[in-house]
């Protein structure tokens, strides 16, 4: 066994330890690989252990995986932040986005998706810490974004994302504030059904707060290298 399909195995088990310890179905969290500064070969092996679904940030290199990948069934997912001048190419390539914090990108998306594709599946990002190093609308905010996407012909909503401070104590009560706003937007009738949070390190208190969907780099693909500080995003 390579040490991805062993990366793989483990963070499986992992995710099914996590959803017994918060009394919920085994997988109730979806694996979501994220490939970013990893070759389309490393893609390859986590497909070949059975991962389908890829998350990428950096919409030039994605673009290149993208095009060496097209022998393979792949379900892309963009979650980095993502500039106004960079929508096309996500909108008609792309089967996810997971960084929407603006009510422009929201609209862009929407106007650019082929009508010959799906709706492009949309969580709206929250800053559920209140860090200005990081991206997300203010949860205040996130139930005026979310009814907004709702309505775009373009787009799907599915729910929300966030990425909280890394701290195991303090990351577990920003996930059940995002959490808490999935709540409400049900309650507003509005179809939700998506909590994207959760990554390598802190993706059993995700789960105990009820992710549905956790997004897992370094523990399958190992440590990054940011060689390209320039990378545009």
């Amino acid at each position: 066994m390579g040490a991805i399909a062993a990366a793989v195995q483990a963070c499986r088990k992992r995710i099914d330890a996590a959803c017994a310890a918060a009394g919920r179905p085994a997988e109730c969290a979806r694996l979501l690989a994220v490939s970013k500064t990893f070759p389309s070969e490393a893609v390859r092996e986590a497909y070949a252990c059975g991962v389908t679904a890829f998350g990428e940030s950096y919409l030039q290199e994605a673009l290149g995986k993208l095009d060496a990948l097209t022998d393979l069934p792949l379900e892309w997912h963009f979650i980095g932040p993502l500039q106004g001048n960079k929508t096309r190419p996500v909108a008609e390539r792309f089967a996810w986005v997971h960084g929407v914090e603006r009510e422009k990108i929201a609209r862009r998306l929407s106007e650019q998706r082929p009508v010959t594709l799906p709706p492009l599946n949309v969580c709206v990002q929250v800053n559920v810490s209140g860090e200005a190093s990081k991206h997300g609308v203010p949860p205040h905010q996130a139930l005026d974004l979310a009814r907004l996407v709702a309505t775009l012909p373009g787009l799907r909503l599915r729910g929300f994302m966030a990425i909280p401070e890394v701290d195991a104590v303090a990351a577990r009560s920003r996930f059940a504030l995002l959490r808490a706003l999935l709540q409400h937007a049900r309650a507003e009738n509005l179809s939700v059904d998506t909590l994207s949070m959760g990554m390598s390190a802190d993706l059993e208190a995700a789960i105990l707060e009820g992710s549905t969907m956790v997004r897992v780099g370094s523990a399958i693909f190992g440590a990054r290298h940011y060689q390209d500080q320039g990378r545009n995003p």
